[in-house]
């Protein structure tokens, strides 16, 4: 097997090429054979559906090399059942399960010395995408698609690590609409997001905290991850038509039921943030991101959480159980890892 040549430690979270992609092809009222790309690039009719409707979706999903040397691929099964989602929620064909799982395993194979070494605190993240490939020139779905799966060695989401992060929130962005694509993980939530996503990287912020799109009174998603917080030897995390459901979350509710912590999804008002113990963005990019403070730039509000520059107790123990499950260091009692053979 050839070296990589990487510094693993040094990674960022961002895109590094690697050696094939895998692909298929939905055409003719039937999905194709899985086909192996050393490309990086895709053919594409200028009036395909992608481009002009946005008729694309996308999955985000890690393997990790474990202390044991085996390779694991964290609830990959979650992962079809929302890319199934998702192209419902926007008149795509959706793949089925044992198809995604299958393109999965064949793209962490063919690209393994891309996956970093245990201890590194890197892994290798697996996209898949879907888009609409046929042409269309007037409002509808397209008749053919295409599925890519592609991989790429990752560091930290955000830049400190696990350390707590600031955020900002305003009553001036929304990432959807009330009763729009927001549980879904579609290109133009995220579209949306980057004038947002920006502004709160000008103010000095790791990133924007979301209010509800209706009332302006509830706490949403926290940029592209979801929203917890702790407090009473509780879990609480938003209930909201417009958040993603965050595989990485309903993770962590398993593991603080685990842990004897009652969990609460709900709304949760602005103002009782003043109320909790610790806060936390979650997702598949940065596991946990405890939040230190939140400023409410609209009225000048700032709000603290535990002691400085620490994460919390919970959302430590929280964060340490999840890594430890993905590298298979705590036992895997709810079977949510795969192991990769590669024989």
């Amino acid at each position: 097997m050839k070296e990589t040549n990487l510094e693993w430690e040094k990674l960022s979270f961002s895109y590094v090429p690697t050696d094939f992609n895998v692909r298929c092809t939905y055409k003719d009222g039937k999905w194709g054979e899985i086909e192996v790309s050393d490309s990086e690039y895709v053919p594409m009719h200028i009036a395909a559906a992608c481009l002009h409707y946005g008729q694309e979706s996308f999955e985000g999903l890690k393997a990790f090399r474990g202390k044991d040397g085996k390779v694991r691929v964290f609830r990959m099964e979650e992962n079809a059942k929302r890319f199934i989602r998702s192209a419902e929620g926007i008149s795509m064909q959706p793949m089925p399960v044992e198809l995604f799982c299958e393109m999965v395993r064949k793209v962490v194979k063919l690209n393994e010395r891309f996956i970093p070494p245990y201890g590194t605190g890197a892994s290798l993240y697996i996209r898949p995408l879907e888009i609409g490939i046929s042409p269309q020139i007037g409002v509808s779905p397209a008749k053919e698609y295409m599925v890519v799966m592609l991989v790429t060695p990752v560091g930290p989401y955000f830049k400190n690590g696990f350390n707590p992060i600031k955020v900002c929130m305003s009553r001036e962005y929304d990432r959807v609409a009330p009763k729009g694509t927001g549980s879904i993980k579609i290109g133009g939530n995220y579209a949306a997001s980057l004038n947002a996503g920006q502004k709160a990287h000008e103010l000095g912020y790791s990133v924007m905290l979301y209010i509800d799109p209706k009332e302006k009174k509830y706490l949403d998603e926290c940029g592209a991850a979801n929203f917890f917080a702790i407090k009473d030897n509780t879990y609480i995390t938003p209930h909201s038509e417009s958040i993603l459901p965050s595989i990485t979350n309903k993770s962590l509710v398993q593991l603080a039921e685990d842990l004897g912590l009652k969990v609460e999804r709900r709304h949760i008002p602005i103002d009782e943030l003043e109320t909790f113990e610790e806060c936390s963005a979650c997702g598949t990019a940065a596991v946990c991101s405890p939040i230190g403070q939140i400023d409410d730039i609209d009225n000048g509000k700032t709000y603290r959480f535990g002691e400085e520059g620490k994460a919390g107790k919970i959302t430590t123990e929280l964060y340490n159980k999840l890594r430890g499950i993905q590298y298979g260091e705590e036992p895997d009692t709810h079977g949510w890892c795969e192991i990769i053979d590669f024989d």
